[in-house]
């Protein structure tokens, strides 16, 4: 096994953190901001997503103070077209996702052959941002009619 480099391991969590975060406000603006005859359950949909932002956000806390690290304050850039019909929602939600995919497979290059707790976090944490774009991928399939 190599040596867990914890200064990469720290800024790697630090900025999933950041992102996870980034994600509980954008989720929660989306789920103000949809109208429509789809709007119930695109909230609820929305909703849990926040919900679901804020406990990966608590988690990657855990491993980065566990590891003696520092959270970050700050959250991450939210880019926003203030285009609020659904495709656009869709597609920033597509886009936000892909980021955090990226970003745990970076945890996944930093910490592998060094932790098999933190090689085994970053997998499950990679399945389900996994799962998360395929599932936006389904609700925009419409939308290329």
């Amino acid at each position: 096994m190599t040596e867990l480099d914890l200064d990469k391991t720290v800024a790697a969590l630090n900025e999933i953190l950041q992102a996870e975060l980034s994600g509980v406000v954008r989720y929660t603006h989306y789920g103000l901001m949809i109208t429509g005859p789809h709007r119930m359950s695109l909230v609820a949909f929305m909703k849990a997503q926040a919900a679901e932002s804020l406990l990966h956000a608590e988690q990657a806390g855990e491993v980065l103070t566990g590891l003696e690290g520092h959270p970050s304050l700050t959250i991450a850039p939210i880019e926003e077209t203030h285009r609020h019909t659904l495709k656009p929602i869709l597609q920033e939600s597509l886009a936000h996702e892909e980021r955090a995919l990226n970003l745990y497979k970076k945890l996944l290059a930093v910490v592998e052959g060094a932790s098999i707790y933190l090689e085994e976090y970053a997998r499950t944490m990679i399945g389900t941002e996994e799962l998360h774009v395929m599932e936006l991928r389904k609700m925009l399939r419409d939308f290329a009619q």
